[in-house]
């Protein structure tokens, strides 16, 4: 049996495909498991033990079509679901392929006529009713992260210390930079700001505050150790939040323009003693204004990501309890 796994982006849609691998793994331990994904994105499943090869999504996409063939795969997952992932699938023979519901006219009658009809469950829930047709149930273990073993840091690490993701791929999921450095300011512990080359300017605004910054200098690895060193982590809702969920960190989400509804929210074991902890302003008629944000607020006023300084202190006492 061989079987392939479609999830080409990105960084929390990636990792959060890795329940889905483990318990495939677990039903067939003797499969050949592929994965295909974009090429900057290899390094969040190349160390994933329940993955035999990693196929890589570049401009060449013949190319990689051609191997993917070659490999002779019986089985298809596809956790992406769009043109690109159903133009592979095409292109193999005599394969089974199993699709999940991806909910986007549910998505956009809550987006634009705020008609909620999504149930509050987690995109592995819709992974695994697909699965369902081949047995495959959820093992309760929440996600899996592989940190590659021999990866350095270049920077030297406090101890005890929090772990601050502050980037976002949307500026309407990213706290402005007041809020920021209210929230470092009520952190009673050393902050680790972890970020890319975008974040960099606003890290810069916060050096007094905070004992590291490693916003533009980490690869996915490095920043992924920094979350796992770390007592606790802070993140919008984004990549790192998936992360730090897979580590099993004890974390706080910040979440703006974008709901929990969506399915994309941390997915932690079943027996996790400390729940996951949100920050989020949930009596405001105009969230959620998109699926994936905007790099302004619609409104103009951006309530969703203003917090007072009560609400703030209440869910770091709560992580840190």
């Amino acid at each position: 049996m061989r079987i392939l796994v479609i999830r080409f982006s990105s960084i929390g849609d990636i990792v959060n495909t890795s329940a889905v691998l483990r318990c495939v793994r677990a039903k067939w331990p003797h499969a050949h498991i592929g994965f295909v994904t974009k090429a900057k994105f290899v390094s969040l499943v190349e160390h994933n033990k329940s993955i035999n090869t990693v196929h890589k999504l570049d401009s060449n996409f013949g190319a990689m079509a051609a191997e993917i063939i070659a490999l002779n795969y019986t089985h298809v997952i596809d956790l992406h679901n769009n043109l690109r992932s159903k133009r592979l699938t095409f292109s193999l023979k005599d394969v089974k392929v199993l699709r999940f519901e991806k909910w986007n006219i549910r998505k956009w009658l809550y987006v634009n006529l705020k008609w909620n009809c999504l149930p509050l469950v987690h995109i592995n829930s819709r992974y695994f009713t697909a699965l369902a047709k081949w047995d495959v149930e959820y093992d309760g273990a929440g996600l899996d992260f592989g940190l590659d073993p021999n990866v350095q840091l270049p920077v030297e690490l406090p101890a005890d210390f929090i772990a601050v993701a502050i980037g976002g791929s949307y500026a309407t999921k990213r706290m402005p930079l007041t809020m920021l450095r209210q929230l470092a300011q009520l952190v009673n512990k050393p902050i680790v700001l972890v970020g890319g080359k975008e974040d960099k300017e606003v890290a810069n605004s916060l050096l007094d505050l905070v004992a590291v910054n490693t916003c533009g200098e980490l690869s996915l690895q490095q920043s992924a150790w920094v979350l796992a060193k770390a007592v606790a982590v802070i993140s919008h809702d984004t990549g790192m939040m998936h992360i730090a969920a897979a580590l099993n960190k004890p974390l706080l989400s910040v979440w703006g323009s974008t709901v929990r509804n969506f399915g994309f929210y941390p997915l932690l074991p079943d027996n996790n003693s400390k729940p996951s902890i949100y920050l989020e302003n949930t009596d405001l008629d105009c969230r959620p204004c998109s699926k994936m944000g905007y790099e302004k607020c619609p409104k103009g006023h951006f309530k969703c990501m203003h917090f007072s300084t009560l609400q703030m202190q209440q869910k770091i006492n709560e992580l840190l309890e």
